[in-house]
């Protein structure tokens, strides 16, 4: 792969992260029309954004068995499909003020983001693998700044009282033009690499045969750790910042945006540091840096001491995902590896949440973080897993 090569397929991706990320802040900035438009009650609007946990599920399950099929360039032109479909569909909807209609076009939405993120976990994988440094931390970085372009976006929209169906062409515009130029330069580097590794068996025997392996399986209980972290965030931190810490609803929206710049900052930062420290200790920095602030935030009564400390749960959690992922695809058969660890984390960052509100309704979002807390602890003392296979036999050799 020559130099020019390598740059093209580094921004082909970050490209490819970048959309889903801006696709998803942008209708999330619009649920509040939503739910006026469709004049839905709060378990409603709860049960119609179900719809995107269950595409996104759909799509985490059956992403590594297309991929393993069909190869990661096709899949991404799948999953682009579907987030398009999904975003059309959700503009019409909103038109006719359809619940149903909603609920499917986040459906479709939620399997194309999931399947656009896992086929790009693994590419960025083997991409990594093949340049010879860090560069999964900058690629969810990319995420999320999408994040952060389709939120301000959205703030903008909706203060010029945009429609949702101009604000949803011009996201699909932005998508598209982004998409026609990264999808001609996505490296297929996992492709490779899949027919140059030997591996006997059909997609469910090779996925058995490498949960046998005792450090994929601690490096699951990372990710799941590091993902619920950034996940109950996502869904809980400006309510618990509220309820938990009595600020005002402006003051637990900035003590998000807070979270949002430490993830971002996190994830553009983190590539530097760990070619120079190592994944092992930067996972380990990054547990640490997501307890303290996780343990401040909770046990703290001092409002402002705890949405200080969100900047460190942000920059804590901001790498664990990228990482762990990176570590996963260590080794022989790293596409399957790699599928397995990220839907691992989706899962937790999926399913985790709402489990998080269950214990959140019975003793308050501050002791709901508490299970949190202690799966981080238990990944900071799993962060060893992170450690190169490669390194290790070379040291066992000599």
């Amino acid at each position: 792969m020559t130099p020019q090569q390598q740059a093209r397929g580094k921004w082909a991706i970050f490209g490819l992260m970048f959309i889903p990320g801006f696709t998803w802040a942008s209708w999330v900035s619009r649920t509040p029309f939503m739910r006026d438009t469709l004049d839905a009650s709060t378990e409603l609007m709860g049960m119609i954004l179900f719809g995107f946990s269950c595409g996104s599920m759909l799509g985490v399950l059956l992403a590594g068995k297309l991929i393993a099929q069909l190869g990661t360039q096709r899949v991404m032109r799948y999953g682009m499909v579907l987030l398009l479909i999904g975003l059309v569909l959700m503009a019409l909807s909103l038109t006719l003020a359809s619940a149903l209609g909603v609920f499917a076009s986040l459906t479709l939405l939620g399997g194309g983001t999931a399947l656009m993120d896992v086929v790009i976990n693994v590419e960025g994988a083997a991409f990594e693998r093949a340049l010879g440094r860090s560069v999964m931390t900058i690629i969810h970085g990319f995420f999320s700044l999408g994040t952060l372009a389709g939120a301000l976006a959205g703030l903008v929209m909706t203060a010029a009282d945009i429609s949702t169906s101009l604000h949803f062409a011009a996201v699909l515009l932005a998508d598209v033009l982004i998409a026609a130029v990264a999808l001609r330069h996505l490296p297929a580097t996992s492709d490779g690499e899949r027919s140059e590794q030997t591996h006997s068996g059909g997609f469910i025997a090779q996925v058995r045969h490498e949960l046998r392996d005792r450090q994929l399986l601690i490096l699951g209980v990372v990710i799941l750790a590091m993902a619920l972290a950034e996940g109950s965030a996502n869904d809980w931190l400006p309510l618990l910042m509220i309820d938990g810490h009595n600020l005002s609803h402006t003051q637990g929206t900035l003590v998000y945006a807070g979270f949002t710049a430490g993830m971002t900052l996190g994830r553009f930062l983190g590539g530097y540091v760990v070619d120079r420290i190592g994944r092992v200790w930067m996972l380990r920095v990054s547990a640490f840096s997501a307890a303290f602030g996780l343990m401040l935030v909770i046990f703290s009564d001092n409002s402002w001491l705890a949405a200080a400390a969100v900047l460190f749960w942000g920059i804590g959690a901001a790498l664990g995902f990228p990482l762990t992922v990176s570590a996963a695809g260590d080794g022989n058969n790293s596409a399957i590896r790699v599928t397995i660890a990220a839907t691992l984390g989706y899962l937790a960052f999926l399913v985790g949440p709402p489990g998080l509100g269950f214990i959140g309704e019975h003793a308050g979002l501050r002791m709901a973080m508490l299970p949190v807390l202690a799966l981080v602890v238990i990944a900071l003392f799993c962060a060893g897993a992170a450690g190169s296979r490669k390194l290790e036999k070379a040291q066992q050799a000599s």
